[in-house]
C-alpha cells in the first residue's frame, strides 16, 4: 500500500494501520468454588479442547488478514493468542521481516518480578527470534520504572526492535525520561473522536514519541455512529463510519489499532490508503472530543485487576 508507514524516532519504519487482536477466553469456575471435580474439569477442558478450537479459528482468521495485507500486529501476554499469531505468520507464506510484531508484558509479571520471564515466554509461543516492539501494558505504580530497565536490557541484547509504553500520562513519561537510558518511540494509549487527549499526543509528538491508539473507533459508540459530521464525510468519500475515523487517526499522525474478529471488518477497515482528509476536515472530527474515556484510567484504577 502507498504510503502506509510513519518512521519513529529512531529511524525505523512502522505501518500506519495495526491490526488489534481479542484474547482467548476461558469458562472459569464459579466463584469461590471449592469443588475439586469441578475446577478439574474445567480446567481440562479449557487447556485441551476450548484453547486449541479457538486458537485455530483465530490462526485461520489471522493468515487471511496478513494476506489482505496487515503487517502491524498488536498483542499482549495477557491475551492468549501469541502462539495463534505465530502459527499464521508462518502459514501465511508472507516473510517475517515484512511484519512488525507487538506484546506486552502483564501488570502480574510486573509485581512479581518476572518480566524477563514473561518476554521469554511470549517469544517462545510467537515462535519468533526477536518482536518488533515490546511494551508494558500499563504504568504499574512502583514498578514500572524498573519494568523499563529489564525492557532496555532485553532491546540491548537484541530480542526486542523497538521499545515502547502504553497508558501512560503525561506524567509517567515525564517520569520515565528523567531516568531512562533509551528512549520509549511509542505510546499506546486510548484515542478516539469522542477523548482525543490533544495535550498528551501533543506531549508525545514533542518528545518523538509515536503515538498508537487502542479503541480508535470508540467501541463502536452510538454517537459516533449518529454523528453528522462523519456520516457527511462518509457519503461524501463513499467510506463507511469506520474507515472515516481510522483516516482520520492517521491523517493526525496517530496509528489506530482497531480490533474485530470478522474477516471482512479486518479487511474493510485497511482500505483507507485511497483517500485523505482536509484539514477542515480533520478539524471537524476533532471537534466531537467530549473527553469521554470508555476505558481504565492509568491514574485512577487498580492494577491488580487489568
Amino acid at each position: 500500500m502507498k504510503d502506509s508507514y510513519f518512521v519513529l524516532a529512531n529511524g525505523n519504519r512502522i505501518p500506519k494501520l495495526g491490526l488489534g487482536t481479542d484474547d482467548v477466553f476461558f469458562i472459569n469456575p464459579p466463584r469461590h468454588s471449592n469443588n475439586k471435580v469441578i475446577n478439574k474439569f474445567l480446567n481440562v477442558y479449557n487447556y485441551r479442547i476450548l484453547k486449541p478450537y479457538l486458537n485455530s479459528i483465530m490462526t485461520k482468521r489471522f493468515v487471511k488478514a496478513f494476506r489482505a495485507g496487515y503487517r502491524l500486529i498488536d498483542t499482549s501476554a495477557a491475551y492468549n493468542n501469541e502462539k495463534s499469531i505465530g502459527d499464521a505468520i508462518r502459514m501465511s507464506g508472507i516473510p517475517r521481516e515484512e511484519f512488525f510484531v507487538t506484546s506486552r508484558c502483564t501488570n502480574h509479571s510486573q509485581f512479581e518480578n518476572k518480566v524477563r520471564e514473561s518476554f521469554f515466554l511470549s517469544l517462545k509461543k510467537f515462535g519468533l527470534d526477536y518482536l518488533d516492539l515490546y511494551m508494558f501494558h500499563w504504568p504499574v505504580t512502583n514498578y514500572y520504572l524498573d519494568t523499563w530497565k529489564e525492557l532496555e536490557s532485553l532491546y540491548k541484547e537484541g530480542y526486542i526492535r523497538n521499545l515502547g509504553v502504553a497508558n501512560c500520562n503525561i506524567h509517567h513519561l515525564q517520569e520515565l525520561l528523567s531516568v531512562c537510558n533509551i528512549k520509549p518511540v511509542i505510546n499506546q494509549i486510548e484515542v478516539h473522536p469522542l477523548f482525543t487527549q490533544k495535550k498528551l499526543v501533543g506531549f508525545c509528538k514533542e518528545q518523538g514519541i509515536q503515538v498508537e491508539a487502542y479503541s480508535p473507533l470508540a467501541k463502536n459508540d452510538d454517537r459516533l455512529r449518529r454523528n453528522r459530521v462523519i456520516g457527511t464525510l462518509a457519503e461524501k468519500y463513499g467510506k463507511s463510519r469506520s474507515q472515516i475515523i481510522i483516516r482520520w487517526h492517521i491523517d493526525n499522525g496517530i496509528i489506530p489499532i482497531p480490533r474485530s474478529m470478522h474477516v471482512c471488518r479486518m479487511i474493510q477497515n485497511l482500505d483507507v490508503f485511497d483517500f485523505k482528509l482536509l484539514q477542515d476536515e480533520v478539524e471537524a472530527i476533532d471537534a466531537i472530543n467530549i473527553n469521554s474515556r470508555l476505558r481504565y484510567d492509568p491514574d485512577n484504577c487498580d492494577f491488580t485487576l487489568l
